[in-house]
């Protein structure tokens, strides 16, 4: 559990983080805040968004907070009737503009694994709909994202013709294991736990074929390209090279998948019990403070150098995860001492005040919106405060009902 001296502080952020995000609801789901926690109208109304916040307002139900549960429900009911939800298609779109008018754009599958997450959370919380909004997703994760002869997910298609891109992604795969953990825990039907398992395996030799430095891109048939967007490094979620909070986020997820496969007697590489250990100390080695500032760099290249030296706030909260993680999976009291390192460094240069979090830095430390802007969603920062609390389960909704009857 997160050392005695701050766990109180990460209880009171969880609920200031909460109180922060309810300013972000609209008609048409949640939007997008600016750094004062007004919406940005320019940026629509996104489906990751929406899915990251029904999801968030959930846990928020689970942990007791008032608002929790109307803001899940409107979240729940937006996802089914509103107009993300693209209905002819079934599929969600990946924007609409603030008055509800769909945004071009393909259809993807990163968007899409937030509405299973989302609807599984909601699922948990007992959010009316929920079920129905959980049956629809995972109808279009079957028809549209799941690829049964690689075990993988296709990232994005056509939103008319709905011919699938070339492009193959690590993120959006890791969130489909996040997804189909949530998915897991709420149904406790088995396949989605062994096709979260199908996919880490590919993405374990995927880091061990390349001294554990994670590809994230990929071609149709899951071949690394090592120079994909050299020329647009900083991308928001294809950036070059690769990303250190996805070292620390799949360390995480691996002990998840690991835990929740041996209860259920389905068998793992037996690599994921060293991987994310590995993983975890190597993002340190390479990612903290490589430029001689505190920090995590957002990517390096394949040799271990930065590439882009911003420092992302997601990035700190996966490493504050995924230390809880596996402090509590291997007892080694360490990880307590990197935690609370962690912390000081948010509390310095990332939080401005209770509940608001500076989205991107730039190498020294100071506010920077090159990448990002404004504070999007609390998804990060909420789970980064509430894991020390729970106990290793597939979904944040578990762990908390866990904790609450323990």
């Amino acid at each position: 559990m997160t050392s005695d001296s701050i766990r109180p502080l990460f209880d009171a952020e969880a609920r200031a983080l909460l109180d922060f995000g309810k300013q972000s609801r609209t008609g048409a789901g949640f939007g997008w805040l600016n750094d004062d926690g007004e919406l940005t109208p320019s940026q629509g109304v996104q489906l990751w968004i929406t899915g990251r916040m029904t999801h968030c307002f959930a846990l928020g139900h689970l942990l007791g907070d008032a608002d929790g549960l109307p803001l899940a429900a409107h979240g729940v009911a937006a996802l089914l009737d509103g107009p993300l939800h693209a209905v002819d298609r079934d599929a969600w779109f990946s924007r609409v503009e603030i008055d509800g008018t769909p945004a071009d754009g393909a259809l993807v599958s990163y968007d899409h694994s937030f509405v299973i997450l989302a609807a599984a959370s909601a699922l948990l919380a007992g959010v009316p709909r929920a079920d129905e909004l959980l049956d629809a997703a995972l109808a279009t994760f079957e028809r549209l994202w799941w690829d049964e002869g690689l075990g993988m997910v296709v990232d994005a298609r056509d939103p008319h013709t709905l011919t699938t891109d070339p492009y193959r992604g690590a993120n959006a795969n890791m969130h489909t294991v996040e997804a189909l953990l949530a998915a897991y825990a709420a149904t406790r039907e088995t396949l989605h736990l062994k096709r979260a398992a199908r996919i880490t395996r590919r993405i374990a030799e995927a880091f061990t074929s390349h001294s554990f430095r994670l590809p994230e891109h990929f071609d149709e048939s899951w071949t690394a390209q090592l120079d994909y967007n050299r020329d647009i490094p900083a991308d928001a979620f294809r950036p070059f090279g690769s990303t250190i909070g996805h070292w620390l986020e799949w360390s995480r997820l691996m002990v998840q998948l690991r835990t929740a496969c041996e209860s259920e007697g389905i068998e793992t590489p037996a690599s994921l019990a060293v991987i994310p250990q590995h993983m975890y100390r190597r993002a340190l080695q390479e990612g903290w403070g490589p430029d001689g500032e505190p920090g995590f760099v957002y990517t390096v290249d394949f040799d271990g150098r930065p590439v882009v030296h911003q420092r992302m706030y997601w990035v700190l909260c996966e490493a504050i995860g995924a230390a809880e993680t596996l402090r509590h999976v291997t007892a080694d009291p360490s990880y307590d001492l990197d935690v609370n390192g962690f912390w000081d460094w948010a509390r310095t240069y990332l939080i401005e005040r209770p509940g608001q979090w500076r989205e991107e830095l730039d190498a020294t430390n100071q506010p920077a919106c090159g990448t990002w802007s404004g504070k999007p969603d609390i998804y990060h920062a909420l789970q980064a405060m509430l894991i020390g609390a729970l106990p290793v389960t597939p979904s944040f909704a578990t762990g908390l009902m866990a904790a609450r009857t323990s």
